[in-house]
């Protein structure tokens, strides 16, 4: 039996950040002094992907068509600066999900433009932000599914910000992990969904005050989820709007 895909190709893997806590706020340089970006890519460095970083204040806000066209999976990270990223920008990412590429959103990127677009929800949730943070435990409810291989039965993060439900979005095709707090809260905290050739994983632990993405599991998480988004699929699929001439039956 050959090797699947997967096995063989480095995916390719654009990290996207838009980068405006590192240049405003101290704490978070100092947590995060090659920026989110950079944290994540230096916790995703012992897998087989070709990293690119990029941020909303690149050209082309960090996105231009040629870097899409050669994405097998994204990462999306924002906060702050959702508002501004351009429609333009969006559409084209959207319709690149739409044709294959995997797309993953972390945390406050679920009120991103993109998110958005792809739920065609609010995204709405309730949240919780203290200085010294609230403990999360994320119980891994799914242990049979990809993104969950190698993960213990629940880890925990010591300092994380509260997302709660309920969380204002379509039923996820996939429940993969719940956060519990210590504050008695649960949310749905790792979830899949399907958009036509396209794969999205959303992951929420990973505040920018809090060193969340030095985090082994989590960078394990992720990783596992960059692969899973990543499954290609054959070309005898076809989504396009077509004519059909003749009938099936005559």
């Amino acid at each position: 039996m050959g090797l699947s895909l997967e096995a063989i190709l480095t995916i390719r893997v654009t990290i996207w950040n838009e980068g405006r806590h590192e240049k405003t706020d101290a704490p978070v340089r100092a947590i995060y002094p090659d920026r989110i970006d950079g944290a994540l890519a230096a916790g995703l460095a012992g897998r087989d992907f070709e990293i690119v970083r990029a941020t909303l204040d690149d050209p082309a806000q960090g996105l231009p068509q040629e870097l899409l066209d050669r994405t097998d999976v994204l990462l999306w990270w924002g906060h702050v600066a959702h508002e501004e990223v351009a429609d333009a920008v969006i559409d084209r990412v959207q319709q690149r999900i739409l044709a294959g590429m995997g797309l993953v959103v972390l945390h406050s990127g679920h009120h991103s433009k993109m998110f958005r677009r792809m739920m065609g929800t609010n995204c709405n949730l309730a949240w919780r932000e203290l200085p010294q943070g609230d403990l999360e435990r994320i119980w891994v409810i799914n242990p049979a599914h990809p993104i969950a291989e190698g993960l213990p039965p629940y880890f925990e993060i010591p300092q994380s910000e509260m997302y709660g439900e309920p969380f204002d979005i379509p039923a996820a095709d996939e429940i993969i992990t719940l956060s519990w707090y210590k504050g008695g809260e649960v949310f749905r905290s790792g979830l899949t969904f399907y958009r036509g050739l396209g794969r999205i994983f959303y992951f929420s632990p990973g505040h920018e005050t809090f060193p969340i993405y030095h985090h082994p599991m989590v960078h394990k998480i992720i990783g596992n989820g960059i692969e899973w988004a990543m499954r290609p699929h054959g070309s005898a699929r076809k989504l396009d709007n077509w004519h059909r001439k003749v009938p099936i039956h005559r």
